[in-house]
């Protein structure tokens, strides 16, 4: 069941997809069309870069702008992960604020260390 509280947090989801959705299609992301494979890869590249600037840096949290003023730094990454999710999720009509919750609501409910791996 979902609480009234979570109708919240799934319609804010709504609106981020939407709006990452527009402004990808707007500057020409899917021109030429990319597959859901391609589209992963860019997620992938995304988590890779916010890897990179760790390893120089060591401090996930430190954000920072270049001299043109475009955020950098892992949070800037992150951020990157989540709007081409959000990109993703709109494209594909994948509810993912629900996603979000019935996910959560379930991992609440596992063991401690149910999967026993290291890693």
């Amino acid at each position: 069941m979902i609480e009234p509280a979570h109708e919240v947090v799934i319609a804010v989801f709504k609106d981020l997809c939407a709006h990452a959705y527009a402004t990808a299609k707007e500057k020409g992301w899917y021109d030429p069309p990319k597959t859901f494979g391609e589209e992963m890869v860019m997620l992938h590249s995304e988590v890779s870069e916010a890897v990179e600037l760790y390893r120089k840096s060591g401090d996930p949290a430190l954000a920072y702008r270049s001299p043109e003023g475009k955020p950098e730094g892992v949070p800037a990454e992150l951020a990157d992960v989540l709007i081409r999710v959000f990109d993703l999720c709109a494209h594909h009509g994948i509810d993912i604020g629900k996603a979000v919750i019935e996910k959560m609501s379930f991992n609440e409910r596992r063991p401690y260390r149910h999967g026993k791996k290291l890693l």
